[in-house]
């Protein structure tokens, strides 16, 4: 039996605030993609996108984190939080289940795909403006370091 309900729904996504820090262990620099298409076409963001049907949140940031950056490596990711501002993202009504993570840099191949112009390790002090409410999750992760 099928249990339909006519409530609206968000959309569900998930982001990946993925750290590391350079060889000599100093710098702390953030994985990011420039998203190639709108909104935001240009601006950086965390790698991440929308949940696919049968997939878990954690299944799905995993396959994100692999499309658009290439690195494919089993994290430790933990959950950071979940952003539901209304307004968060212009496309419509989406929630987002963000997940944090360090990794040594060196050991990551990063190559920009799927839906990013760009990948690279940016440090924190570079980044100028992000795309959708990144700059707070950003935020947030800072403090749970």
């Amino acid at each position: 039996m099928s249990h339909t309900y006519e409530y609206p729904r968000p959309a569900l996504t998930v982001d990946c605030v993925i750290f590391g820090k350079d060889a000599q262990g100093e710098v702390l620099h953030v994985l990011l993609i420039e998203r190639a298409h709108a909104p935001f076409a240009g601006k950086w963001a965390f790698p991440g996108g929308f949940v696919d049907a049968g997939e878990t949140v954690e299944m799905a940031a995993l396959r994100e984190l692999k499309e658009e950056t290439g690195v494919d490596t089993a994290l430790s990711a933990k959950l950071l939080g979940v952003y539901s501002k209304p307004g968060r993202d212009p496309r419509g009504w989406t929630v987002s289940v963000a997940f944090r993570a360090e990794v040594a840099m060196a050991a990551c191949e990063v190559q920009a795909a799927d839906d990013a112009t760009r990948a690279e390790w940016v440090k924190i002090e570079d980044i100028a403006e992000m795309a959708f409410d990144h700059a707070e999750i950003l935020r947030d992760a800072l403090k749970k370091e």
